[in-house]
């Protein structure tokens, strides 16, 4: 059972993360909670299964990332995991999963990429591919932002 402290915490997290240095800090703050405290309060949700995880949905456009590209990759089935895992590492890859291929669509690895430009990106897929040893690849560009939201639990 939560306690009201506790849904007001999940409510405040909800919500998203203040975008400052410290943002457990600020929220502690609305409770009466040092950084600390805070921070051991959503460990402790996190354990009793009250929280999976906390995100960040970056509006990438609005950073001046105009180019959204999903790269998808026909990677052989016994490299998946370590071409997967090196995707996973790179830090201008922001989201790399698997998939299930199809008949007619035999790519079986995802990763998604944010840059300035088209040319950008196409620049980072080649460097990518370099990187894993894989030529097999799409670039698959966004048309558009779809909006981003998370479920709420408890509102006022």
């Amino acid at each position: 059972m939560l306690t009201n402290l506790e849904k007001n915490i999940i409510k405040e997290l909800q919500a998203g993360l203040p975008l400052v240095s410290r943002p457990f800090a600020q929220l502690g703050a609305k409770f009466g909670l040092s950084e600390q405290q805070m921070l051991e309060k959503v460990k402790e949700l996190k354990e009793r299964g009250y929280l999976r995880r906390i995100g960040a949905a970056l509006r990438h456009q609005r950073v001046g990332y105009m180019a959204n590209a999903m790269v998808v990759w026909r990677v052989p089935e016994e490299r998946v995991k370590e071409v997967g895992e090196k995707l996973a590492a790179h830090p201008e890859v922001t989201h790399c999963y698997q998939r299930k291929t199809w008949e007619h669509w035999s790519y079986n690895l995802y990763t998604m990429i944010h840059k300035k430009s088209r040319m950008e990106c196409e620049a980072l897929a080649e460097r990518l591919a370099q990187l894993v040893e894989v030529s097999d690849y799409k670039l698959l560009y966004s048309t558009k932002e779809l909006k981003k939201s998370s479920m709420t639990y408890f509102a006022d």
